[in-house]
């Protein structure tokens, strides 16, 4: 399967794609598919041996504090703070405190 990852990512390569993303392979695989490109190879969960990397924004926010698969790192804790403003959101408006006359165009 190695063999096949790597063929076909020079497959892409040829077909005229710009980058190459691999997620979730091994580090030694993707290593050698990055050696092998031209293009850039962008790695999700594969190592530090790509070309660049790729963290969805709310996991390095830490926006679910409970969702943490093997290639993520909290580099924020904000779960709390967004519960907070949100449900301070919610009850503003159904208050009606939101929007208020200075935040109403006239």
């Amino acid at each position: 399967s190695s063999l096949r990852l790597m063929a076909l990512s020079k497959a892409l390569e040829e077909a005229g794609c710009f980058a190459v993303v691999v997620e979730c392979i091994p580090e030694v695989l993707a290593k050698k598919i990055t050696m092998q490109m031209q293009i850039p190879t962008i790695g999700i969960g594969s190592g530090n041996e790509t070309d660049g990397q790729v963290l969805v924004l709310q996991d390095l926010l830490g926006c679910q504090k409970d969702f943490q698969p093997k290639f993520v790192r909290h580099f924020a804790n904000l779960h709390d703070t967004i519960l907070e403003a949100v449900n301070s959101y919610h009850t503003t408006v159904v208050h009606k405190e939101f929007p208020a006359k200075q935040e109403v165009y006239q």
